[in-house]
């Protein structure tokens, strides 16, 4: 905690761990145009990761656990580090300049706000069951549907506003992730940029595809 560099390492290897497991979980999302069967087969699946070496569920919960700590432990060290920003420079600018960072870069810490409180309302709705309209964990195709019905729009409307937040974090959290870890090069740099870009982007849409399908009726 005490090196700036270290807490920049720490952040940019917990971001990409939590990067894998946002696409994985795209994928994983995505089987639900291929039917009710399939998605619920899948679901069930999940649970059953480990069997026989660990009980039923138990890899989820393990999993859970993990990306918890991952989540927490890259909050504080960004909370860390800008307060370290802070006292660095004690007096603020008369004047700051808009050239300097991104749009991403700049809502990084509201952004980082808007996801920690739609993954506390995600895990209630489709984790446990506590905010969904249907609630059966035997049928999460069903749950998916009741959620992003067209009647609870604004379901699917801080869906969206959270998911482009992580569009957002993501392309300027790569870019950041791979310059710390050793990226200096001009023409590593564009190749990050451009590669944080596209990866923000279908992560996007993927998400996106599964509210706005049922909300269209073209899931259901």
């Amino acid at each position: 905690m005490r090196s700036s560099v270290a807490l920049k390492i720490f952040m940019a290897v917990t971001g990409l761990l939590l990067v894998a497991f946002l696409y994985a979980h795209m994928i994983g999302n995505l089987k639900i145009f291929l039917g009710a069967e399939s998605f619920d087969h899948y679901a069930h699946w999940l649970r059953t990761i480990g069997v026989p070496l660990l009980p039923e569920t138990w890899y989820l919960w393990l999993q859970r656990a993990g990306l918890t700590v991952a989540v927490v432990g890259h909050i504080v060290a960004a909370t860390i580090l800008a307060r370290r920003a802070r006292k660095a420079r004690p007096v603020r600018y008369v004047h700051r300049t808009k050239v300097q960072g991104s749009y991403a870069a700049r809502t990084m810490r509201w952004g980082g706000v808007i996801i920690l409180l739609f993954v506390i309302y995600h895990i209630l709705d489709l984790t446990t069951g506590t905010l969904n309209p249907n609630a059966d964990a035997q049928h999460p195709y069903a749950n998916v549907v009741a959620d992003f019905a067209p009647g609870r729009w604004y379901v699917t409307l801080f869906y969206t506003l959270a998911i482009v937040s992580v569009g957002f974090h993501l392309r300027h959290g790569l870019f950041s992730a791979v310059r710390t870890l050793g990226q200096r090069t001009l023409r590593g740099e564009r190749i990050a940029r451009a590669t944080a870009l596209v990866l923000s982007v279908v992560l996007v849409a993927g998400y996106l595809a599964v509210p706005f399908a049922v909300l269209t009726g073209l899931v259901d």
